[in-house]
């Protein structure tokens, strides 16, 4: 970790962003004092994460097909009405 005070960092703020850029975090300080952090922000993953726990994870097409009439009747709680 790097202490530096404000005019320092505005003096050389390119340098410092390589720095943090890197991994290395950074404390700004007035008067000695720490008052602020500058660290770098996670990265993204490169790929989009697996829907589920299962990796190799499929959904089946017959998934987003509409469910039958009785099913829908059931969680509705009336009769069939076709």
């Amino acid at each position: 970790m790097i202490r530096i005070n404000i005019a320092e960092a505005k003096t050389h703020l390119s340098r410092y962003l390589e720095t943090v850029e890197k991994g290395e975090t950074i404390v700004l300080c007035r008067r000695n004092i720490p008052i602020a952090e500058i660290r770098p922000l996670p990265q993204s993953p490169a790929e989009p994460r697996p829907v589920g726990i299962d990796r190799g994870m499929t959904v089946p097409a017959s998934f987003f097909e509409p469910l039958p009439v009785d099913l829908l009747d059931s969680f509705e709680g009336g009769e069939a009405s076709e």
